[in-house]
């Protein structure tokens, strides 16, 4: 648990007991819900021994870890100084940057059919100037994130300095080639999926190679020869799929418009070995190596304007320290793991929080003051005015419900309304509420904040 002194700053973390003894003796108030921070009412800093804690990072594109790790010195069995690793507080960050991207797709398809079912305008791409730097929303909210979540955990422990995994992915060789110039870049033998394309079709103008090469294919779902074909996208780009060509397939018309945006498992359903082999043909998407690729030094650079001291270390470090304290692959426990353990043998991790906490972005709202209809055209107004009776949407509340089926104390996020009967979110579902039963814990602030264990991940990594 996160200790603050009289006068507001970190202390050293304690356990969850000694928490509650401090509690119960009165001499801590609590300063934070969640996550649950207390406050001594008499030790100031001066007064405490503080040595510090170390920070360990392990960015990831959906999720990035953070351990808060404390380094000592101790003798070991056979009278051995050794430099051992506890681990203290374990996060898992859950980024919303597909959630971002996606939004940016909707947009981009709304305007786009309003220039055309309105009026013709040209597109708006020339005059949109980028400043140096510039980076997508998507990759943005990555590195800002992670920055906001540092911030955070400073604010409640003694901070004193900060390791990151920093790893290159080879985007070549994880599409499947040598990377070399001229090299191959696939191990399908220029075959992609079944019935796909060619390697050397890659760019912008694959369908335009694909639709010029037809002689001697056949549809890929149901084999027809003979008849003109069209391509298809296995991953409807509707669903997220790119133009790569390993997500393209010559399929007849009738097929394509049989699957239209359907998943293709579903349209498959019934034929597991031809599902089986178009699977087979795809590759895995390198639209995480390529963020990762991109935020990189961003986010290195994001977090040496802290003024702490910023240690970068590569990813095999990362993977023989979990290895040699045989612990499960998770992101928190590769976070506990990043940075050499110690000069010298017997040093290791000896110990890591069974609990990490989940911090989910969520965003602070939109900026948008219209709902729109699925062609995106304005539906209807939005209030200019986001706090209704005292609460915001996102605030954590205890909900005391006097009667029905509700009847009794809730704890979780509140969505309001201007009519003062806001919605209240629980683990065990949602309900709606008076104002004046509500009592405000917490405002919202960007994150919803859950617990894990560690144990329950590494199995269903395993899995």
């Amino acid at each position: 648990m996160f200790v603050l002194s009289r006068d507001g700053l970190p202390l050293m973390p304690c356990h969850p007991a000694r928490a509650r003894a401090l509690l119960a003796r009165g001499r801590a108030a609590v300063a934070r819900h969640t996550p649950f921070t207390i406050r001594l009412r008499d030790r100031p800093r001066a007064a405490a021994e503080v040595t510090g804690v170390e920070l360990r990072i392990d960015p990831g594109s959906r999720a990035t870890g953070l351990a808060l790790t404390e380094t000592r010195r101790q003798t070991a069995p056979d009278g051995r100084a050794v430099t051992v690793r506890r681990g203290l507080v374990a996060v898992e960050l859950r980024h919303r940057g597909p959630l971002i991207h996606r939004a940016m797709v909707r947009r981009a398809g709304y305007r786009r059919r309003r220039r055309s079912a309105l009026r013709h305008r040209a597109p708006r791409f020339a005059n949109r100037a980028r400043r140096p730097g510039w980076l997508a929303p998507s990759l943005r909210h990555r590195v800002d994130s992670v920055r906001s979540v540092v911030d955070r955990l400073r604010r409640c422990a003694p901070v004193v300095e900060i390791h990151v995994e920093e790893n290159h992915f080879d985007v070549p060789a994880l599409s499947g080639g040598t990377g070399a110039a001229g090299g191959p870049h696939t191990q399908d033998g220029g075959t992609g999926a079944a019935g796909g394309l060619r390697p050397q079709d890659e760019g912008a103008d694959a369908a335009d190679r694909a639709r010029r090469d037809r002689s001697g294919r056949s549809c890929a779902y149901c084999g027809a020869t003979g008849v003109p074909l069209t391509v298809d996208h296995v991953r409807a780009r509707a669903r997220g799929g790119t133009d790569r060509p390993a997500n393209l397939l010559l399929a007849c018309a009738p097929c394509n418009r049989a699957k239209a945006a359907r998943p293709v498992e579903e349209f498959l359903a019934d034929r597991p070995g031809l599902l089986a082999r178009v699977l087979g043909g795809l590759r895995p998407s390198l639209v995480d190596a390529a963020a990762m690729n991109t935020t990189r030094a961003r986010l290195v650079a994001r977090l040496a304007d802290t003024g702490l001291p910023v240690h970068t270390w590569p990813g095999s470090l990362t993977a023989a320290n979990r290895t040699a304290a045989a612990l499960p692959k998770t992101h928190t426990l590769d976070a506990l793991s990043v940075g050499p353990t110690g000069p010298g043998a017997g040093d290791a991790v000896v110990r890591h929080p069974g609990r990490a906490y989940v911090f989910t972005a969520t965003g602070r709202g939109s900026y948008a003051r219209t709902t729109p209809d699925r062609h995106g055209f304005p539906r209807l107004l939005r209030p200019r005015q986001k706090r209704h009776r005292g609460f915001a949407s996102g605030d954590l509340v205890r909900a005391a419900v006097p009667k029905g089926r509700w009847a009794g104390i809730h704890t979780g996020r509140v969505s309001v309304r201007s009519t003062g009967r806001h919605g209240v979110t629980t683990p065990l579902g949602r309900f709606n509420a008076s104002y004046e039963n509500l009592r405000l814990l917490q405002r919202a602030d960007g994150f919803t904040y859950t617990w894990r264990s560690e144990a329950e991940t590494a199995e269903k990594v395993a899995e």
